[in-house]
C-alpha cells in the first residue's frame, strides 16, 4: 500500500523538484511545421523511485521513465494536465516564483486545448509566451523567430506559507542536513562538532528564504559570491534541536533525504547529552555522518 501524501506537501516538493516544460520543435510532417509538447514533471536520482511512485499515484496520471541514474515522472497528456495538474495547482498555489511558469503553462495548454497551436498566430503566441517561460527560448527558436516580444511574465508579490505540509515537501526537495567538523587547539578533542540545516534558492526567491526566518522563529540569510543564490541556515544548536527537529518529526520529511534527518537527529541526541566531548562519541558521530548524504550506500 502507498502511503497518500499531504496535497500541500506535493505542493511543497514540486516548488523546489517539478518543472512546466512546453517544448517547440521543428517538425515538417505538420503543417504549421512547428511540433509543441506540452507536460508536467519532476526529475529525481533514482534512489527516490519510492517517493516518485508515491507522487504518481496521488495524481493518478502520468508515466515513471528510468534511466541508469535518474528516474523522470512525467505527464503529458493535455486533458490529465487540464483535469488533473493544473486544478491542483490552483487548489494549492505554488509560491515560489515557480508560479509564473505555472501561469504561463497554463496559458500554452489553452492555446493547445482549442487547437491554435495549429495557426500561425496561435504559434506566435506560444513562442511570445516560452520566452518568459523557465530558459526562454533556444537557439533554433530565436533564429526561426527573431521578431518576438516577450509576453509579460506574472509577478509573484506574495510568497507566504499556508501549511506546515508544504515547508516539509519543500525541505524535501531542497532541504540539506548537514554535521560539520571544526578543529580547535582550545577543544579537549581538538575537534569540535556542529549541526547545520540549510536550503539554498536562487536569488529571484529571495523574499520566500527571507520568509522562513519569522515562519520558523531562527535561522539567517546569506548571499552567495555569485549573487545568484540565498541561503536560508541554521547553525545554534538549541534552535536546531528545539525548532527543526520537532517541526520535522511533526511533518514528516520523505524520499531518501528522510534517512538523513534521521541521522542528524541521532546525533543531535548524542551532542544533547554531551557525548560529542568524549573520543567514544566522537568517534560514533563520524561514524553516522560518514553515511550520510554523498556517503549513504
Amino acid at each position: 500500500m502507498i502511503w497518500i501524501l499531504n496535497p500541500y506537501f506535493i505542493t511543497g516538493f514540486s516548488d523546489a523538484e517539478s518543472s512546466f516544460v512546453c517544448s517547440i520543435r521543428k517538425n515538417n510532417n505538420i503543417k504549421i511545421g512547428w511540433r509543441i509538447t506540452l507536460s508536467f514533471q519532476i526529475q529525481l536520482h533514482k534512489q527516490d523511485l519510492p517517493l516518485l511512485n508515491q507522487i504518481q499515484a496521488f495524481f493518478g496520471v502520468g508515466k515513471i521513465y528510468e534511466s541508469k541514474e535518474k528516474i523522470l515522472y512525467q505527464v503529458r497528456s493535455v486533458q490529465d494536465l487540464i483535469n488533473v495538474i493544473i486544478p491542483h495547482f490552483n487548489k494549492y498555489p505554488l509560491i515560489s516564483q515557480k508560479r509564473a511558469d505555472f501561469e504561463l503553462f497554463k496559458l500554452v495548454v489553452e492555446l493547445v486545448n482549442s487547437a491554435d497551436h495549429l495557426t500561425i498566430e496561435g504559434l506566435a503566441k506560444i513562442v511570445s509566451i516560452k520566452v518568459s517561460l523557465n530558459k526562454g527560448l533556444s537557439e533554433v527558436l530565436k533564429a526561426n523567430f527573431p521578431n518576438i516580444t516577450a509576453f509579460p511574465r506574472p509577478p509573484i508579490d506574495t510568497q507566504k506559507i499556508k501549511d506546515p505540509h508544504w515547508f516539509a515537501g519543500f525541505t524535501s526537495g531542497e532541504g540539506c542536513f548537514m554535521v560539520k567538523y571544526t578543529k580547535s587547539s582550545f577543544l579537549k578533542l581538538g575537534m569540535g562538532v556542529f549541526l547545520n540545516f540549510n536550503i539554498s534558492q536562487h536569488s529571484r526567491d529571495s523574499e520566500l528564504m527571507n520568509s522562513l526566518i519569522n515562519y520558523l522563529d531562527c535561522g539567517r540569510i546569506t548571499n552567495k559570491k555569485d549573487k545568484e543564490a540565498v541561503i536560508f541556515e541554521v547553525n545554534k544548536f538549541s534552535d536546531l534541536n528545539e525548532k527543526i527537529i520537532p517541526f520535522f518529526k511533526k511533518y514528516s520529511i520523505e524520499g531518501y533525504k528522510k534517512a538523513n534527518f534521521c541521522d542528524f537527529c541521532k546525533i543531535a541526541l548524542l551532542m544533547q547529552d554531551k557525548r560529542h566531548l568524549t573520543s567514544e562519541g566522537l568517534e560514533q558521530i563520524i561514524n553516522i555522518k560518514n553515511g550520510m548524504n554523498t556517503g549513504r550506500k
